[in-house]
């Protein structure tokens, strides 16, 4: 593996930084750089509302950083680490100049900002340590637009951070999701993919899923520890949309982000449009005390013959059961009935018509069926 250089920007930052780690900053993580640029960013849940932009105003927002990476951080006074992780990337362009970076980091309640600078490098600090913490960067303008996130980046923090009181007993992150496909539910209307399951030394409780918007990383949803697959609707059908997800445990352990996934959103089912009408049946019935005879008459209302057909329709009482029948291949799961054709009678001709029937019990209500359908069209009562 190649050596990773230290940015020139560390020269500058380095005694600020160092008492920053020697001070052991823990809550939130904060940027080490040089007082005019240095930022503590408290996490937030909301956004504030959008602002319509004047005439003329600036609204092209920055590149995405690009070449982001993790880099060494400049050494402690105190010759060890405290939890650090030193990030690294690539200036990005702005048509009016670039303002600042903001630095997220992935958590348990989605991805918080940690840092802010206009240098092309910080420190997070803080962190605990022999554990591997995911991040990305955005840029923003003087005007507030922002850029495209970074790509992901995944480092380990160096030494040993901070130890909450009292110690958690569970400190091991589930195992990386692995084996995403996407569109594996291809009637579903929107997006859709599926992944192989997370591992952890006690239970994976849930998966929580990301897509990239054109300002950062969103958690879109969540879905349960025994869950395979995700979706999400309401999206432009045709469109691609690029996701990634995690794994977490009961006491808040986050795995590092599966492999990313581009999912294209589907229309769902076609639009379904029944046959048109065609066919007519005459249905009479004898009752007794129990049971019942009922001959069921299907006439072609249509212009061409009818091949290989099958009645269907429903006996609203559950106590009516079909024992026998004739001139058709009888069955009845619940209250729902099928009448296939027999081999001699399979076709019925234009303007034509044939009998069917069949005996049954009862219970004592015997009404008349209802939704008789031939080959999925509904067939007209006479």
């Amino acid at each position: 593996m190649p050596r990773l250089s230290w940015p020139a920007a560390w020269a500058a930052a380095g005694a600020t930084a160092a008492a920053l780690i020697a001070a052991n900053v823990a809550a939130p993580p904060v940027l080490a750089g040089s007082a005019a640029h240095l930022r503590a960013v408290q996490a937030t849940t909301t956004a504030p509302p959008p602002v319509s932009p004047t005439p003329g105003a600036d609204v092209t927002p920055p590149t995405a950083p690009s070449d982001f990476r993790a880099c060494p951080p400049p050494p402690p006074p105190s010759g060890s680490f405290q939890g650090v992780v030193g990030l690294c990337w690539t200036a990005s362009t702005d048509d009016t100049g670039v303002a600042e970076y903001e630095v997220f980091l992935l958590t348990a309640d989605g991805f918080v900002p940690v840092a802010s600078t206009t240098r092309t490098s910080a420190v997070v600090t803080g962190l605990g340590g022999d554990r591997t913490y995911t991040f990305y960067v955005v840029a923003k303008d003087a005007a507030g637009n922002v850029s495209q996130p970074s790509a992901l980046v995944s480092a380990p923090a160096l030494g040993a951070g901070p130890t909450p009181t009292p110690a958690p007993a569970d400190t091991t992150p589930p195992t990386k999701p692995t084996g995403l496909q996407a569109n594996c539910l291809p009637d579903f209307k929107g997006t859709s993919f599926c992944w192989t399951p997370s591992t952890d030394d006690v239970e994976v409780t849930g998966y929580d899923v990301y897509r990239r918007t054109d300002t950062g990383w969103v958690r879109v949803g969540t879905r349960p520890g025994n869950s395979r697959h995700f979706t999400e609707g309401n999206l432009v059908t045709g469109q691609s949309y690029v996701y990634f997800v995690v794994a977490k445990d009961a006491a808040g352990n986050v795995s590092e982000p599966s492999d990313l996934v581009i999912a294209t959103a589907s229309g769902g089912y076609p639009t379904y449009t029944p046959p048109p009408v065609s066919c007519e049946i005459e249905y009479t019935a004898w009752s007794w005390s129990d049971g019942f005879s009922a001959t069921v008459k299907i006439t072609n209302l249509g212009q061409t013959p009818i091949s290989d057909w099958t009645l269907r329709f429903v006996l609203p009482d559950a106590g009516q059961k079909i024992t026998n029948g004739w001139s058709a291949v009888w069955s009845q799961s619940g209250k729902d009935v099928t009448a296939t054709a027999q081999p001699w009678n399979s076709t019925i001709q234009a303007g034509k018509s044939l009998q069917i029937g069949f005996n049954a019990t009862h219970t004592g209500a015997n009404p008349d069926p209802t939704g008789f359908r031939l080959n999925g069209g509904t067939c007209i009562r006479a």
